[in-house]
């Protein structure tokens, strides 16, 4: 009996450790929103390398009244990158080998997470492979982040299912933004940054032929937004919010939701008010219900950083879904 029962255990041992051959368990990933992790050798990273690497993910970010980098960098030395040190969100490694190239892979040490290897046989080679794929890493690194962002943000959701409806959305706004004006399928949300400081969201639409594609897209988006909020927000004693001249807005073209939109960052003002700050602002094209959805954000923090209330709203705005 004592055999029969030896030679049991012995079976499920083995039969579970056959399972676990074909499972690996990943920590989960760590990290603040926007931050890299730069995994090179000491030598490489006070170097050309280095300064490659901090030129790329350190640029000024566009739209924003002052210089702030796209990512914040943390180096860790290879010989050092091991348990702990590979749980980073976003990791930008590089290999000094007889081999050169550029990969994306997701998941490699934890997750979520996003790992990109740049190998080189020499500086320059590394260098110029950065270079050359300099977008499509920044996309990577920006996609993983926003994720990890719209992961947080649904932890508290606002109900807002009337404006959806309204609207004929769905959009994920954390619970923290509160509704200051709802009519008209227009909606204004805001949150609170202490003070008079805000961030706000604007949802709303306007014909397809309102913007024509060319040299006066951006003109007529620019027209557009500075009408509809001298209508929907007016200020007092005819002080309104408005876009600055001063500073060129810019314009992308992009795909959201699987369909054209327009992007725009630039700065607005309040004349006489000595307020102003930076805004992003997506018009989607809506064919079948034959409109431009709008959705933008803006912020109100002087004397703070802005970008990761900017990444915030964008963030919140590219999990649109239109219905």
């Amino acid at each position: 009996m004592k055999n029969i029962f030896s030679i049991a255990c012995l079976i499920v041992l083995l039969s579970c450790g056959g399972k676990s051959d074909n499972v690996r368990y990943l920590a989960n990933s760590t990290g603040n929103i926007n931050n890299v992790s730069i995994v090179a050798d000491n030598l490489l990273w006070e170097g050309r390398v280095g300064e490659a690497i901090r030129e790329v993910l350190t640029a000024p970010l566009p739209g924003l009244p002052t210089d702030e980098p796209i990512f914040s960098l943390r180096q860790i030395p290879t010989q050092v990158f091991d348990g702990f040190a590979t749980s980073s969100r976003s990791i930008l490694k590089i290999e000094k080998i007889d081999d050169s190239g550029v990969s994306i892979t997701r998941d490699v040490y934890a997750r979520p997470q996003t790992v990109v290897v740049i190998k080189g046989k020499t500086d320059q080679e590394i260098i110029d492979q950065l270079n050359k794929n300099s977008a499509k890493i920044i996309d990577a690194f920006n996609k993983e982040e926003r994720r990890e962002k719209l992961r947080r943000i649904n932890k508290s959701l606002l109900k807002d299912e009337a404006m959806e409806t309204a609207l004929g959305i769905t959009v994920d706004i954390p619970s923290i933004y509160k509704i200051a004006k709802a009519e008209d399928n227009f909606y204004w949300l805001r949150k609170n940054l202490g003070g008079y400081k805000t961030m706000d969201l604007m949802f709303y639409y306007y014909p397809l032929d309102a913007i024509k594609k060319g040299d006066s897209t951006i003109v007529d988006i620019i027209n557009m937004r500075d009408t509809i909020i001298k209508e929907r927000i007016p200020g007092e004693d005819d002080i309104i919010m408005t876009t600055r001249t001063d500073y060129a807005p810019a314009l992308f073209d992009i795909i959201l939701d699987n369909k054209p939109a327009y992007e725009t960052k630039g700065m607005w003002e309040i004349k006489g008010a000595y307020m102003g700050g930076p805004f992003v602002n997506y018009a989607i094209e809506d064919k079948i219900n034959n409109r431009y959805l709008v959705a933008e954000g803006y912020v109100y923090a002087p004397s703070q950083d802005k970008r990761e209330n900017i990444f915030e709203l964008e963030a919140i705005i590219k999990s649109i879904k239109i219905n």
